[in-house]
């Protein structure tokens, strides 16, 4: 099926509802961050792209997916389950391999541009 013009997504004018929701309590380290997504497109329950955001916090993280994201604002931590650290800035681009396990910490507002790969079960 072929695609035109009409069926990009330009982040910057499309219309995608802005959804904000609490951390899973059995999730958090510390804090209660809201944390925000807005995603501007879905293909086939396995791609997605958005943006993405929340409130200053720590809480736990494991990645079923692979996932692509580029620091637009604020300061986190990604943190495995060793300890070692990645501290995040505005201008970073990171891949996060499926089956990565650890904490995700903010330290200061932080939103993400991200793009998400959700690999077939079964």
């Amino acid at each position: 099926m072929s695609k035109n013009l009409s069926d990009l997504i330009n982040f910057a004018t499309n219309n995608a509802e802005r959804e904000t929701y609490p951390t899973p309590p059995d999730r958090l380290v510390k804090g209660q961050p809201q944390q925000n997504n807005q995603l501007h497109y879905a293909a086939e329950d396995r791609f997605f792209a958005g943006e993405w955001g929340a409130e200053v916090g720590c809480w736990k993280v494991e990645y079923t997916e692979h996932e692509y994201f580029h620091i637009l604002s604020g300061k986190s931590i990604i943190r495995d389950t060793e300890g070692n650290e990645l501290e995040l800035n505005p201008g970073d681009k990171v891949c996060v391999p499926a089956g990565f396990k650890g904490e995700w910490e903010v330290i200061e507002p932080t939103q993400k541009i991200y793009v998400v790969y959700e690999e077939p079960q079964g």
